[in-house]
């Protein structure tokens, strides 16, 4: 039985809250389960000086957790005078995922940075932080087409990302900490609504996994990201 009673194949409570920002072109506020995300994406009319007159945009990701997100207090990394390695790891993991899934030519040279601040944790926060921050850049994105900025939505299809693991010797859809900090495996699935894989992060705390486990494990991630992304696209109205 797991901590929090569900199936092996069971998500938690997910949730997307549109339009929590007001001066952002995109945000929204994700949950899953305990885990709480503000995503905002802000569009700047200039990209990063490397890509100056390549004719392409582009879109990079902050991420970042409040101070009480956790059960005890964490220093500002601000005030601390860097970012931590994992911070780093996880914003250039946002930052890939929802490139995949843009236009760069349609953007022109423009960027969208998509910023994601963890108010609450409880395990997943960079799933979720892809999750919804896919959800905020897609309003972003038709923001710039509202305004007029670019010809067409420059967003080609649908990413979400999803955690898996062995828990107690059975593989398990979206660990919550409890699941998380006690896991014999434990891994981040990154993919496409159609399927495609953009990346996997996975890792055996104790014994090896298995082969099969690693097959199940992939199983239980699609069947996940079919939930989420079917979710996403029920929020923003996508047919």
């Amino acid at each position: 039985m797991r901590p929090s009673g569900r199936e092996c194949d069971a998500l938690r409570d997910v949730s997307f809250e549109l339009g929590v920002s007001r001066h952002a072109e995109g945000s929204c506020l994700v949950k899953f389960g305990g885990t709480h995300v503000l995503c905002t994406a802000s569009v700047e009319e200039k990209g990063p000086p490397w890509l100056r007159g390549s004719g392409l945009g582009w879109v990079t990701a902050e991420y970042g957790m409040l101070p009480r997100a956790t059960n005890t207090r964490n220093r500002r990394e601000a005030s601390a005078g860097k970012q931590s390695g994992r911070t780093v790891e996880i914003q250039r993991l946002i930052g890939r995922a929802l490139r995949c899934v843009v236009d760069r030519p349609a953007m022109g040279e423009k960027q969208i940075v998509v910023d994601c601040d963890v108010l609450q944790a409880d395990g997943g926060t960079r799933t979720a932080a892809i999750t919804g921050g896919y959800v905020a850049l897609y309003q972003a994105a038709q923001a710039m087409l509202k305004a007029g900025s670019v010809s067409h939505l420059p967003i080609d299809g649908e990413v979400a990302a999803i955690s898996c693991g062995i828990y107690k010797g059975k593989p398990v859809l979206d660990l919550d900490y409890a699941e998380d900090s006690d896991a014999e495996t434990d891994a981040n699935f990154v993919i496409r609504g159609d399927g495609g894989i953009v990346e996997i992060q996975g890792t055996a705390e104790g014994a090896p996994f298995s082969e099969d486990e690693f097959a199940e494990l992939m199983r239980l991630a699609k069947k996940g990201i079919g939930e989420l992304v079917a979710k996403q696209k029920d929020v923003l109205g996508i047919e």
